[in-house]
């Protein structure tokens, strides 16, 4: 027992089972780790979030981004809050649409509520406990008079008072407050050149910053998973086109509040803009560091590239290509071969993924193999390969082939349902007749009609 008691600062760890799944999970996130280093997102959220269990989790995946490098600016609301006041003070609320009336009354439930969330938000922030993410974390946090606003005025003919929009965004004091590593905390709150103070909604705050200061994500944690179109399903990724389309369908809610403000900041320049769930605990980081996500990303444009290869994108290929290689589906590439014949692939690019590559081998002048054609196991219902081949066939086309061939051990029927038809090893041009491989076996298969 003595001999036990020498050092009392030993520490014991319970045994756990290895988690493969972990691992995976954790290999999978190292793409986004090194593509968010020094980025910047903008993350919005209403003051119903501040009130809810789930805020304490939110401010460690605060801290998580934070230490990982993303510059974050914060952008609360407080509705609920000023509405207890109001009630408390005997005021009645009145609203235009989705805006506050605030007249002078209002403005001070308003002030006072914003005074409240902040210091909410930064005691929040500021914690330091043991044994969680938070310990030893030390965030600044930055405030100040960044946003200039003016009064949205009469609307309906209903003079909206001290309800304000945004009129600028002081970018360079923000961005100097990012540089110095600090989290900016922004309230609904923005100041007239003569000294007027006017209520914001946090989603016009938040979307103005955004474009403002070039963010690299606009994110709005909401009171729905995501976008959900009047069929009651998901929609994970959206274009500004389809946003178009999809907003006159959405029910009264958040998304129906927050799209308009994403789209307005997409417009601007702000690379991807996120609507995710507030309740859901870890939602952030899910949407942030796995390729699918979990909520609704929406883009400018599509998130699908169709190009040709380049030098850099030999590390993706081989990521994608060699589990069909230990299968035995596909004949081993080294990388030194890639890189010498990385001219003849064309890749499939899904933001900022490689999920599916194809190679493109003209032989004599007349023909041309079909090889290292691949799509990613989660793709593989998307139609993908399909792509892939309709733009090899484009490919041929444009080089005058009047043959294109495949040699394939098990993806036969796939290529007999796309016009090829099998074929004997004779048939193949003369230079690959002599390295076919006798042990592989595959089957030659021939498209004619390019």
């Amino acid at each position: 027992m003595v001999a036990a008691m020498k050092n009392p600062t030993r520490t014991f760890r319970s045994r756990h089972p290895h988690d493969q799944r972990f691992v995976d999970w954790f290999r999978s996130t190292t793409p986004y780790i090194n593509a968010f280093g020094g980025k910047v997102f903008v993350i919005a959220f209403g003051g119903e979030v501040v009130d809810s269990p789930t805020l304490t989790g939110l401010v460690h995946d605060f801290n998580l981004l934070e230490s990982l490098g993303v510059r974050l600016v914060i952008v609360h609301g407080v509705r609920p809050h000023v509405e207890r006041r109001m009630a408390r003070s005997e005021l009645a609320d009145r609203y235009v649409g989705d805006l506050r009336v605030t007249d002078a009354a209002a403005l001070e439930c308003v002030k006072e509520a914003v005074g409240e969330v902040r210091c909410e938000l930064e005691a929040a922030l500021s914690m330091g406990l043991p044994n969680t993410p938070m310990a030893g974390a030390d965030i600044r946090v930055s405030g100040g008079n960044f946003v200039t606003a003016q009064p949205v005025g009469v609307v309906d003919g209903i003079d909206l008072q001290f309800t304000g929009r945004v009129r600028k965004i002081d970018a360079l004091a923000i961005s100097n407050r990012l540089r110095d590593e600090e989290i900016v905390l922004l309230s609904p709150l923005g100041f007239s050149p003569t000294g007027e103070i006017f209520n914001l909604t946090v989603e016009d705050v938040a979307a103005s910053t955004a474009a403002a200061i070039g963010a690299d994500k606009l994110i709005f944690l909401m009171d729905a998973p995501g976008v959900v179109d009047a069929a009651g399903e998901l929609r994970p990724e959206l274009t500004l086109a389809e946003a178009e389309a999809l907003l006159p369908e959405l029910p009264a809610g958040d998304a129906r509040v927050y799209l308009p403000h994403a789209m307005r900041a997409c417009r601007a320049g702000v690379a991807r803009a996120h609507l995710i769930s507030a309740a859901t605990d870890g939602a952030l980081l899910s949407e942030v560091f796995t390729h699918d996500g979990i909520g609704t990303m929406l883009t400018a444009s599509g998130l699908d590239e169709l190009r040709e290869a380049s030098i850099d994108d030999v590390g993706g290929i081989l990521q994608l290509i060699e589990p069909l290689e230990e299968q035995g589906v596909l004949v081993k590439r080294s990388r030194e071969r890639l890189e010498q014949e990385i001219a003849r692939f064309f890749v499939l690019e899904h933001d900022g993924l490689i999920v599916a590559c194809g190679a493109l081998y003209p032989f004599d002048g007349e023909a041309a193999e079909l090889a290292c054609l691949a799509v990613a196991p989660a793709y593989r219902d998307a139609g993908l390969g399909d792509r892939m081949l309709r733009h090899a066939l484009t490919r041929a086309r444009a080089l005058k082939l009047k043959r294109l061939f495949v040699l394939t051990t098990q993806a036969t029927h796939w290529f007999l349902e796309r016009g090829f038809v099998e074929g004997e090893v004779e048939a193949l041009p003369e230079s690959r007749k002599r390295m076919y491989n006798w042990q592989r076996r595959s089957k030659v298969l021939m498209r004619s009609n390019l």
